[in-house]
């Protein structure tokens, strides 16, 4: 009994190596199976990137050929842009020069023209200085004339007014008035007394007085008319000076009424050369430098 149980385990092991062997030939077979497939593939893929390479030489090939022709071209039209150029610097550098000789020949044209306009418009100044200084020579010569007729008619008539005036004042006379103090010389009308006031002697203030309510200023006092006698030639006159009223009654035509003031050693002399039915038309003579009264 024990060699029978002995021998059925090792029976049993041989038959677990038999097995064994063909798996691992199989296993082989597979495996080289497998690395022929690997190679023919490999081969075919060679074969592929060889195909590629040359596809890609050839396109490089043709890429280098297109590059080329490029490249000449480009450098034949740059060359031909660049004897573009310079022929249009040079073609440019005549017209700036032709035109700098135009320019100059245009702005020495104008400058002649201008030295000549200048030339011209000089002379015509001077023909035309000539000619009015000769005008103005010739206007002041008769205006120098002419004052000079003037003045000699303006001495004439200074000569005939003196003497006109002389004879006025050698017909006024000088009276007393009356305070009794001899007056200046009396004038009996509006000439006589335009050649008092020429004299310069007294200020002279003319008036022509109606008969009113109030006092009316003549030069610097207030004269007031009370009555007039056209027929006998008398009037009555009241003047307030330095805030006093004097009368001056019944006093005739041309008499000197005379009066004191503060303002003048003088006495003012009032003289009537004209008496109407309540009117009176004279004037006012008073001293030229005032003096006041001590």
């Amino acid at each position: 009994m024990s060699d029978m149980h002995m021998g059925q385990p090792q029976s049993a092991g041989n038959e677990g190596g038999g097995i064994k062997i063909p798996i691992l030939f199989g296993a082989v077979i597979a495996l080289l199976a497998s690395n022929v497939w690997l190679f023919l593939q490999l081969d075919k893929l060679r074969g592929e990137m060889d195909k590629v390479n040359m596809a890609t030489e050839e396109k490089l090939s043709d890429v280098r050929q297109t590059a080329t022709a490029t490249t000449q071209t480009s450098r034949r039209n740059l060359e031909a842009m660049q004897e573009q150029l310079e022929t249009a610097r040079r073609q440019a550098a005549m017209a700036v020069g032709q035109a700098k000789v135009e320019a100059d020949t245009k702005v020495a044209a104008m400058a002649a023209r201008l030295e000549a306009e200048q030339k011209k418009v000089k002379e015509q100044l001077s023909t035309e200085i000539t000619q009015k200084v000769g005008e103005a020579s010739a206007v002041a010569e008769s205006k120098v004339n002419e004052v000079k007729t003037e003045v000699s008619a303006v001495k004439t008539d200074v000569s005939a007014t003196k003497s006109e005036l002389e004879k006025t004042i050698a017909n006024l006379t000088k009276v007393t008035g009356d305070l009794g103090v001899q007056s200046g010389y009396i004038a009996t009308n509006g000439s006589e007394i335009a050649a008092l006031r020429k004299l310069g002697e007294r200020n002279y203030y003319e008036f022509n007085l109606g008969k009113t309510k109030t006092a009316t200023r003549v030069g610097d006092i207030m004269v007031l008319l009370k009555r007039t006698d056209p027929k006998k030639n008398r009037y009555t006159i009241e003047v307030t000076v330095d805030d006093q009223h004097v009368e001056k009654k019944d006093k005739t035509v041309n008499e000197p009424v005379q009066f004191l003031t503060s303002k003048a050693r003088q006495p003012y002399e009032l003289v009537v050369n004209q008496i109407k039915k309540d009117v009176i038309v004279g004037y006012l003579a008073t001293p030229k430098v005032m003096e006041p009264r001590k």
